[in-house]
């Protein structure tokens, strides 16, 4: 059967993939808890996801081109330690600074990680295999993402919040003793040098772009920052011989518009990944479980949505499907929006998401695979960079976004009743 022929490497990669992605998520359903725990303010609850989201997403590209240079496998593995390291770390934190460096720390595991897991997909499988390979690999974020919010509420009340990262930490050792033993290095590493200019100057620069919206002091100074970092990231990646984001990546169309649809696409899903828990307990009283148990809508519809990917992408083109996907998701956050939250659960929250859930179960796959598209392997490992950089940097502008624009907004939600 042809299941039989991916063997290993693919489980060990989405398990990996999917364990980075639920972390994140079951931040959401348990910010209410760190906050009282920690005693955490709105900024410094956004900087839990903000930390780990700008490590991640700033460390990216230097990891997808350490994995084209030093090779694939190896990264894999210290990814995989560092984040387990973080995770254990970020489960005995005490305070706002010491949970914020550490989720920064698991964050930059997961930049070691993560471009990895794409890049040995490339290097594992080709034709069709490697397409549907990718295919889930793309579910794997949206289905990682949604259900986390239910693992997490969960975890936040049968256990702990700290119990959620204390898991990782067996879960990364099992995948550690896994990738050692059936990942193959298939691929000689690239003849290059690491682009140190180039990682500073991007880490930097959409460290303060971030900063320069959720920030407190000096937003302005920050944002002169971001543009003078960035604009300088965009020259040196220009001139240098050995970038860690080689500028020809951009020049094919389809890979340059999937990453303008990811990076909206994922401002728009995590802001509301990040608030509707919160106005879910806060507003309607749930328990962290209810609120995880609220996404369900979301994250049953986004399963099944998910299983028919390569069916649908046969039948109807990756352009396409992409299309149908995006145009849900945008009508099902539209719907949110005229509704209104005061609502009441059922038709302010439920009915949303079940559009929102077929549009991510059929959106993220596509965008996944038009990200790669028409990459050699010299380049596969820069291409997933980019692809998980798009992720996480779009994800956090527009976490940073919303928390600015709501932070005066949300609390006087609480005294409105709502209708069930």
């Amino acid at each position: 059967m042809e299941k039989q022929k991916y063997g290993m490497v693919l489980p060990i990669i989405l398990l990996s993939y999917f364990m980075i992605i639920l972390d994140n998520s079951i931040i959401f359903t348990s910010t209410v808890k760190i906050a009282a725990d920690l005693n955490l303010d709105p900024q410094a609850l956004s900087w839990v996801s903000n930390a780990y989201a700008l490590t991640f997403g700033g460390f990216l590209l230097l990891g997808g081109r350490a994995g084209d240079l030093f090779g694939r496998k190896r990264l894999f593995l210290i990814g995989l330690v560092v984040f387990s390291l973080g995770s254990l770390l970020v489960g005995i934190s005490t305070g706002a600074t010491m949970i914020v460096t550490t989720r920064a720390l698991q964050g930059l595991g997961s930049a070691i990680l993560a471009p990895a897991t794409l890049a040995l997909l490339m290097d594992s499988y080709t034709g069709p295999l490697r397409m549907r390979a990718i295919a889930a690999y793309g579910a794997t974020a949206g289905i990682g993402s949604s259900f986390g919010l239910v693992i997490g509420g969960l975890i936040a009340s049968w256990f702990s919040w700290r119990d959620g990262f204390f898991l990782n930490v067996p879960v990364g050792i099992l995948l550690f003793i896994l990738a050692v033993r059936y990942i193959k290095v298939t691929t000689r590493p690239a003849v290059g040098k690491i682009d140190y200019l180039g990682t500073v100057t991007s880490v930097v620069g959409f460290s303060a772009l971030v900063y320069s919206i959720v920030g407190e002091q000096y937003q302005l100074l920050a944002a002169i920052v971001a543009v003078i970092f960035l604009v300088s990231f965009v020259l040196t990646e220009a001139k240098i011989k050995a970038p860690i984001m080689p500028l020809k990546i951009f020049a094919d169309r389809e890979r340059s518009s999937a990453y303008v649809a990811r990076f909206f696409f994922m401002g728009a899903m995590l802001a509301y990944w990040f608030l509707t828990p919160q106005v879910l307990q806060q507003l309607y009283h749930f328990s962290p479980l209810q609120a995880g148990i609220a996404f369900l809508p979301m994250s049953i519809v986004q399963f099944i949505a998910a299983l028919q990917v390569s069916r649908l992408t046969t039948k109807w083109g990756n352009s396409r499907l992409l299309i149908v996907g995006l145009s849900t998701t945008l009508l099902g956050v539209l719907l949110a929006v005229v509704i209104g939250i005061h609502a009441g659960y059922t038709w302010a929250v439920a009915l949303p998401m079940v559009l929102l859930g077929l549009g991510q179960g059929v959106t993220l796959s596509p965008l996944t695979v038009s990200g790669l598209a028409n990459t050699d392997r010299e380049i596969a490992g820069s291409a997933s960079g980019v692809v998980n950089t798009i992720h996480q940097i779009g994800g956090s502008v527009g976490l940073s976004l919303v928390v600015a624009l709501t932070s005066q907004i949300v609390t006087p939600l609480i005294h409105i009743t709502p209708r069930y």
